[in-house]
């Protein structure tokens, strides 16, 4: 069995050398994607295939605003049960230890605001009926103006695109992906800088390029608020130069919401009682990251898509077929994570959590069979995934002399059919960003 990460050990005041190991452990065990039976079947869906296309599937922002409110101050928010004396990220009623009223701009209720009483205030007329408006009592005429129509609606069957469309016979963008990131926020901005993604100053620099993050902005490294900061920034930046920079999110982005939300509520996991500040720490989670952790941050994680189509690649966080219990389309997939992130209970969203912590079902023999049924599902020829350390899928973890593994770049496998790009940041590995798509 390979190494776990049980203790998170002290923070790092500085990017440095790396505490090993990286993979994810639950309080009771590692997870694992279970090995299949011999002549292991693909799955039969009536998938749809997408070719050239760009397909995120984002939704979900319908849900947050009733559930998870800012402060309306400007207020860092922190987790129940962490040692702070803040309000808590979360509010949920019935929970020791939350104020009422939270999520008012003031934390009073409406009844408690001055001149409401639920009674019309005085001095208010309704606007009958019968009365024209005075826009439209123009002398010598008794006929409403004519309104100029604007430009016909757009044909439902042309192309849309998420980012400004390109000019007549000009391609979009290029394609880059960035793999696990893990609050090593100088790695991060030294790689986009190598790459020419963005200038000596941290801003985008590149034009009408395409970025996905493949997740795992925060814990084991020093600044995971700092890299959720930076990538929000470069989102807005990319939109304006006529590019985009997304995100998925990760196992670690559920666990970090979860600590946020939940503290030390007990869930009931399959290996007995454990909570989602339990596991956080145990998996690299860093004080100093939930301490900063604002609404607007948890805003933005909440909306990020689980899965995504690009170009023919299909981006997944974790290397897993788990997702496939979500739904048969990436709209239902990521719809399935956003409504049980906004209305899930403790045990629902650890039950997620759990599971797209999975790994290693794309390698061995069943691999490729594991890719094809997601393929097949989803769309794609080929999936780029994030999540599982490249030297735990090639066994170089560990070299005879000593040094650091060696990732050259990319790890193509699976008979071709999948990337995997987390390079082992944490491990003293590499932070990768590439183009695809990738020989």
């Amino acid at each position: 069995m390979t190494p776990e990460d049980r203790f998170p050990g002290p923070e790092h005041p500085h990017s440095g050398p790396r505490h090993q190991p990286d993979l994810d452990v639950l309080p009771y065990g590692t997870y694992y994607e279970p090995d299949p039976a011999p002549g292991y079947p693909a799955a039969s869906y009536d998938g749809e295939t997408y070719e050239g296309e760009t397909y995120s599937g984002y939704g979900g922002a319908r849900y947050l605003e009733q559930h998870w409110h800012a402060d309306g101050q400007g207020h860092t928010v922190h987790a129940q049960g962490v040692g702070m004396d803040h309000t808590p990220a979360f509010s949920h009623q019935g929970q020791g230890g939350y104020e009422d009223g939270a999520g008012y701009e003031d934390g009073t209720g409406y009844e408690d605001r001055p001149g409401y009483d639920g009674q019309e205030q005085d001095g208010y007329e309704p606007t009958l009926p019968d009365q024209p408006s005075p826009a439209l009592q123009i002398a010598g005429r008794d006929d409403p103006p004519t309104i100029e129509l604007g430009p016909p609606l757009p044909d439902p069957a042309a192309p849309t695109y998420p980012y400004p469309a390109p000019g007549p016979g000009e391609p979009p963008g290029p394609v880059y992906v960035v793999g696990d990131v893990h609050g090593y926020l100088e790695e991060l901005r030294a790689e986009l800088r190598h790459q020419g993604l963005i200038d000596a100053d941290g801003h985008w620099s590149a034009g009408r390029a395409r970025i996905w993050f493949l997740g795992d902005f925060t814990d084991r490294g020093p600044d995971g608020i700092g890299v959720i900061d930076l990538v929000m920034q470069l989102a807005a930046e990319a939109a304006a130069a006529g590019g985009y920079c997304r995100a998925l999110m990760g196992n670690h982005e559920l666990l970090f919401l979860g600590a946020a939300k939940y503290g030390d509520e007990p869930v009931q996991s399959t290996a007995g009682t454990a909570s989602f500040l339990a596991a956080w720490r145990l998996n690299g989670g860093q004080q100093n990251d939930l301490d900063r952790l604002e609404a607007h941050h948890i805003s933005w994680l909440s909306r990020l898509p689980a899965i995504a189509l690009e170009d023919g690649h299909l981006l997944l966080h974790s290397d897993t077929t788990a997702y496939l219990e979500y739904g048969e389309s990436i709209p239902d997939v990521n719809d399935a994570v956003h409504g049980l992130l906004a209305d899930g209970g403790v045990d629902e969203w650890w039950d997620c959590f759990r599971r797209f912590t999975k790994r290693f079902a794309f390698r061995g023999d069943a691999g490729p069979t594991a890719v094809h049924e997601l393929l097949d599902t989803y769309g794609g020829s080929r999936i780029v995934h994030g999540h599982s350390p490249i030297p735990y899928l090639t066994g170089a973890v560990h070299n005879d002399d000593g040094q650091p593994p060696h990732i050259p770049g990319p790890y193509v496998y699976a008979d071709e059919l999948a990337v995997a790009m987390d390079g082992g940041v944490t491990m003293e590995g590499r932070l990768l960003v590439a183009r695809l798509p990738v020989s």
